[in-house]
């Protein structure tokens, strides 16, 4: 019998090359990732802690740091993941989307960072805070 396996989640640093608080995010980010894909490997048929505590760690993910901006595109999908609340937190200076967008093309120094972004759970959070990244992370294992 086979089985497929799922292609692994996808979160990305978008951080500034020198910045203390881009250095502090992708060291826990890097930190989480090392610790799921060392529970994902242990031998478990003999491990029954994800049955009693489903929502011990995060799942395995591919962690992709840049220093790039992201595409106009991209931008979009991570201000439809923060909400209109935090839009601020993202471009600087900006209260709308649409305001954000011409901030980012006007500059795109404008987008802040570090940004952490999980794709395929539709997540994103401007933070350099541990508690913050870990809650953005985390957020998964309780959903179904």
């Amino acid at each position: 019998m086979f089985r497929f396996h799922k292609t692994l989640d996808i979160v990305t640093l978008f951080q500034k090359s020198g910045s203390p608080a881009s250095l502090r995010a992708a060291t826990i980010l890097k930190q989480v990732s090392a610790n799921a894909s060392e529970t994902a490997t242990e031998d478990q048929a003999s491990d029954h802690s994800h049955q009693t505590h489903p929502q011990r760690s995060r799942q395995e993910f591919e962690l992709n740091i840049t220093e790039d901006p992201p595409t106009t595109d991209q931008l979009k999908t991570i201000l439809e993941y923060v909400g209109k609340s935090k839009i601020s937190s993202i471009v600087q200076g900006a209260t709308t989307e649409n305001e954000a967008l011409k901030k980012f093309r006007e500059n795109a120094d404008n987008f802040k960072r570090p940004v952490i972004v999980d794709w395929n759970n539709g997540k994103a959070v401007a933070s350099d805070k541990e508690s913050e990244i870990l809650k953005m992370l985390e957020q998964v294992n309780g959903e179904v």
